[in-house]
């Protein structure tokens, strides 16, 4: 006895794709950058230096004495000689006053009478201490300011470009099914 069959055969389908590369591009432009440096500020704040030289004393010493240098001088001796002159004559006074004591006053006055003292100073050479020097060196401040600088930037995005690839579907193979029948 002989069975029917059934016989089938399959084919399955295929799919093809055409795929096209996509195009990308991606571009970073530089960022816009922006410096500016201010300058700095500086302040000088100065005294000046100061030298004083002091000579009196030494033109006192060359016998080059101010004015008021002299009267008072002339004024001291002039009290001197008289308070001197007092003293002699009190004492030629107490000496003749005397005169029975014996001696001889009188003459002994006459000779101090011509006893003069002249005095003649010509001036010294004036030491080294007579010249008073004194010096006071110059002070200086500085003072500085200095300014940050002024940094201005501008970040620019990227430009981005994408051109997707087309992609091509299509059959490459359509799917069959085939079925027979024997005895």
């Amino acid at each position: 006895m002989q069975i029917p069959q059934i016989r089938m055969e399959s084919q399955a389908g295929r799919i093809g794709l055409n795929i096209n590369k996509p195009i990308q591009s991606i571009e970073q432009p530089q960022a816009d950058l922006s410096i500016e440096q201010p300058p700095a500020e500086m302040t000088i704040n100065r005294q000046p230096s100061r030298l004083t030289i002091d000579q009196t004393l030494a033109r006192e010493n060359l016998d080059l004495k101010s004015v008021f240098k002299r009267v008072e001088e002339n004024a001291q001796l002039g009290y001197q000689t008289l308070m001197n002159y007092i003293s002699k004559t009190v004492q030629e006074g107490d000496e003749l006053m005397m005169i029975e004591n014996g001696g001889t006053p009188i003459a002994n006055n006459g000779v101090r009478a011509l006893e003069h003292e002249s005095v003649f100073n010509t001036g010294n050479t004036p030491s080294q201490e007579s010249v008073k020097v004194e010096y006071k060196p110059a002070k200086v401040d500085i003072e500085w300011k200095r300014n940050r600088p002024n940094i201005q930037v501008q970040i620019n995005r990227p430009i981005h470009e994408y051109t997707p690839g087309p992609v091509d579907v299509y059959m490459q193979q359509y799917p069959s099914l085939k079925i027979d029948f024997t005895l």
